[in-house]
């Protein structure tokens, strides 16, 4: 049998010795590879073999094309231990079936209705937590808002009973994704460690809380118009005909509920921490919403309005995409650009390399809205930008993250400026999410604006 002939990239003396420094440095690892080898690229792993694609085409190409060729990586495969068999970790065809039962609860009506709350929630947020001149830990900040407006959507309830312990939860559980990566995951998750514990108690946690969320409403036959309420409801009618049991209502609930607010609370801290840095974008961002709204609290309707807005969004998750890397495993050989990726080696594709490409973005490193006017977006080959991925799994929350952004920028910005701390490091965390690492610390400087209309929309 012939030997197989790999892409190029970076050669190690000792076997998974790139793999230790993908770990140790993902971003930057990445980053060389992709500039150093091409757009398709190899490197050796402990045990995988990783196959880098950082071209637009090769992209569609796995996450449209061909993906029912590939399946979840690594890491979302043992991201089951909490999501369990959810949209974002489970495959067909249950995923398919999943979707369907979904799908009518991210209609674009059913999410128009959550705009008023996402916009009370954000003022809520500022009036009692945010002074003229107080230093903010920002990234904080949107992960409270987020977590707020994800339980109001999802269950109906602003959980602030429970708020502070879901949060804890959370992040517990988020702290321990990262060893879901290493070589040996599975033998240390057997081990009696203090991490595993700490993660066993978080999920605990959480699923306490949301399955009596389940059981009070299963017993109440509430429809509150939350997405939980469309969830109990959806019939697979071109299925099975059947409904979703309480588990695969949990673990859809727990899905939303983890990348319902983590996800838009990074997105939107670096969006602050951009502006801070951008002040001729933050100039002509003030000046779109004062021009928009005069003072007053956005709403659905003003969506098409704010496009200047939605670009420093959508550039700011250029730069940072929250889901800044996607991994698949090959279920059968693989041809691509000339090279042949075997069945069971794992495949890369990062939206922040790919965001990052001089070919398609010229000076990659620069803040520019201006990149996702109609033209602009146009010009480009469509897996250039795909931070909410790509094909059958693409993000079913994409509408609701785009419209939560937007009006939260829009709600805030028009009445704060946010001015980084001097002398402070940020820099991205490559977690599960793209994180700033030690947070952003800014401080809040109000802005004079005629508003007619308080937090509850009375006059």
């Amino acid at each position: 049998m012939p030997s197989r002939t790999y892409p190029p990239g970076p050669k190690g003396v000792l076997p998974g010795l790139q793999f230790l420094s993908f770990t140790r440095d993902p971003l930057g690892f990445l980053t060389g590879v992709a500039r150093g080898y091409g757009d398709v690229a190899y490197f050796g792993g402990m045990p995988d073999d990783f196959y880098l694609l950082n071209h637009p085409d090769y992209i569609k190409d796995v996450l449209v094309t061909r993906n029912a060729s590939f399946m979840k990586g690594r890491g979302l495969q043992r991201a089951k231990r909490l999501l369990g068999e959810g949209l974002l970790t489970s495959e067909p065809p249950l995923h398919r079936r999943q979707r369907r039962l979904a799908q009518p609860a991210f209609h674009k009506q059913r999410i128009n209705a959550y705009a008023s709350l996402m916009v009370n929630d954000a003022l809520k947020l500022e009036r009692e937590r945010w002074r003229d001149g107080r230093t903010l830990d920002v990234a904080q900040e949107m992960m409270r808002l987020t977590l707020a407006i994800v339980g109001r959507t999802l269950f109906g309830t602003e959980t602030e009973a429970e708020a502070e312990e879901v949060r804890d939860a959370l992040s517990a559980s988020m702290a321990s994704f990262g060893r879901f990566m290493l070589p040996f995951a599975e033998l240390l998750s057997r081990l009696p460690l203090p991490a595993n514990k700490r993660f066993e108690q978080s999920r605990a946690r959480l699923d306490r809380i949301i399955y009596r969320i389940i059981e009070e409403r299963r017993a109440s036959g509430e429809d509150r118009g939350d997405l939980l309420s469309m969830l109990l409801k959806a019939q697979d009618e071109e299925g099975d005909g059947g409904m979703m049991t309480d588990e695969q209502l949990r673990d859809e609930a727990m899905t939303i509920f983890l990348a319902g607010h983590e996800t838009t609370a990074n997105a939107l801290a670096w969006t602050w921490y951009l502006l801070s840095q951008n002040p001729e974008v933050e100039a002509r961002l003030h000046a779109e919403l004062t021009e928009v709204l005069s003072g007053r609290p956005p709403t659905a309707e003003d969506l098409p309005r704010l496009r200047y807005t939605e670009m420093v969004f959508a550039e700011s998750m250029r730069l940072y995409p929250p889901a800044w890397i996607l991994g698949r495993r090959a279920l059968e050989d693989y041809e691509v650009g000339g090279y042949s990726i075997p069945r069971g080696a794992l495949v890369i594709l990062s939206p922040y390399i790919m965001h990052r490409d001089p070919r398609f973005w010229p000076e990659p490193e620069r803040f520019d809205p201006e990149r996702f006017t109609p033209e602009a977006k146009a010009s480009r080959p469509q897996f250039s930008y795909f931070p909410f991925g790509g094909g059958p799994r693409r993000c079913i929350g994409e509408g609701f993250a785009w419209m939560e952004g937007v009006l939260v920028v829009a709600a805030l910005a028009q009445r704060w400026r946010l001015r980084l701390v001097p002398g402070q490091r940020v820099e991205p965390r490559p977690m599960v999410t793209l994180r700033p690492r030690r947070g952003v610390l800014m401080t809040a400087e109000r802005r004079e604006v005629s508003c007619s209309l308080n937090v509850e929309g009375q006059v």
